[in-house]
């Protein structure tokens, strides 16, 4: 078997017969699919005007879709440079009023920030300050409007800033992408009888013992088609019915469960023979939402991705 494999390639299957061995005919070459089997969607999108700009705009998703790798990087920058930037904006500060000058040795001058005398120690005065720390030994002094000003300025700088960088980290740790890594599918879908009936069937089950509440699925046909009028639709959606007239959308994933379409008149299945629906080129992308029950957080996985290739 193995030999024949590595002659006539993975392809190709065996069929034994009472009277002679056979192998079937090739499949066809595999296409890339629209939605991979662990959910990444392969879209790309070009020629949009003005791309980059839309993006800036709504800065605070962006940053949450970024890779973690991206994310840790500005994370990161940001801090260093504001924290350089601050610090030297204090030194600037004892730079101008002389204190640097005075270097701590004379006890009648008043400086704006004691014992800030090089940058060095405005940097940790920053630090001190904005941490929050407070050793006690640098403080502004009350002879020094501007340094109380640029007190003021750095505490609403800095609160925005943790906000929005410490918010983005949060948002992007307590993500449920990964609960997708416990729910198993079965690797091909099947087509069988059922209580008399034609059906599309896959099975589903989470492995957690940590339940998905409220949890419904959904299943799209993504197939190119042509309309009446002529045009050409080459990524048109159509909604499968996996039972969402009776509830069985509705799961309740503690056992695995068998997911079942049925082939009737309704179906876009109906009208295809055996050949033609091995001849066709089809995907079907299926859909879980529910919430966590560890987080109380929705989610919106893209599950399993079958393709007739």
């Amino acid at each position: 078997m193995s030999a024949i494999r590595r002659k006539f390639g993975e392809d190709y299957q065996v069929v034994n017969t009472n009277r002679i061995m056979t192998f079937s005919a090739p499949v066809k070459k595999k296409r890339q699919r629209f939605v991979e089997k662990n959910g990444r969607c392969n879209v790309q999108h070009g020629n949009l005007g003005s791309e980059t700009s839309r993006y800036i705009s709504d800065l605070f998703t962006t940053l949450v879709d970024l890779k973690w790798r991206w994310n840790l990087l500005i994370f990161i920058l940001t801090y260093t440079v504001a924290w350089l930037v601050m610090a030297s904006m204090w030194w600037v500060i004892a730079y101008i009023r002389g204190d640097l000058s005075y270097g701590g040795h004379n006890s009648s001058y008043t400086p704006c920030v004691a014992n800030v005398y090089n940058f060095p120690s405005a940097f940790l005065f920053f630090i001190e300050t904005e941490a929050t720390i407070g050793y006690g030994h640098r403080y502004i002094t009350e002879k020094c409007p501007e340094g109380i000003i640029l007190f003021l300025f750095q505490s609403l700088l800095g609160s925005i800033v943790d906000a929005f960088l410490i918010g983005c980290m949060f948002i992007k740790m307590s993500q449920p992408k990964k609960r997708a890594e416990t729910l198993m599918f079965s690797q091909d879908a099947v087509i069988s009888q059922r209580d008399g009936k034609l059906c599309l069937m896959f099975r589903v089950g989470n492995l957690r013992n940590s339940h998905m509440v409220s949890a419904q699925i959904r299943c799209k046909l993504i197939k190119s088609r042509q309309t009446p009028e002529g045009e050409f639709l080459p990524l048109d959606q159509c909604e499968l019915d996996v039972g969402f007239g009776t509830g069985a959308d509705q799961l309740f994933l503690v056992s695995p469960l068998t997911i079942c379409h049925e082939i009737n008149s309704n179906s876009p299945f109906f009208d295809l023979s055996q050949r033609s629906l091995m001849n066709d080129q089809f995907e079907i992308v299926v859909i879980l939402e529910g919430i966590v029950e560890t987080t109380g957080k929705n989610v919106f996985l893209f599950l399993r991705s079958f393709c007739c290739l």
